[in-house]
């Protein structure tokens, strides 16, 4: 993340910004048109963003959750709200047993009068890793390839 340019911050974010617990879609896409929301949190945004840009997809919005706990109940419903016409998701990098989706998962549904966010992640797994840096990215690309498939 340290070289990635895109998630690199101006100075002005740190003498003028304050903390945001969701940080909206900043694609400029229009809410009527979305019919996906990407709710995320961490590297996996940046994946997401470079595949959303690469399909030019105006059918998907991507929210950044950066504050898990408290979790900002608040917010995710105002930003979800924005989109009336689409399905909920979560993606994460980690396998679906570990990560925030251990919590989120169970803790969402009780906020969102009932939506249940539907989960992209990797398989359930002893290990946080593959061992392999080429099956780590293979299942990358699945992941990501998964999050915008219809």
């Amino acid at each position: 993340m340290l070289r990635l340019k895109a998630a690199s911050s101006s100075v002005e974010d740190f003498t003028n910004g304050t903390f945001r617990p969701v940080i909206e879609d900043e694609q400029g896409l229009n809410p009527a048109n979305v019919k996906r929301v990407l709710f995320c949190s961490g590297k996996i945004y940046w994946d997401l963003l470079a595949e959303s840009q690469k399909r030019n997809d105006g059918t998907t919005a991507i929210v950044r959750v950066e504050q898990l706990y408290p979790t900002p109940v608040d917010e995710i419903k105002a930003t979800y709200a924005q989109y009336p016409n689409a399905e909920l998701y979560w993606v994460q990098d980690e396998p679906a047993n570990q990560g925030p989706w251990t919590y989120i998962g169970l803790f969402l549904p009780r906020y969102m009068n009932g939506q249940v966010a539907k989960l992209v992640s990797r398989p359930a797994s002893a290990s946080p890793a593959t061992g392999s840096a080429k099956r780590h990215a293979a299942e990358q690309a699945d992941l990501v390839a998964r999050a915008f498939a219809r």
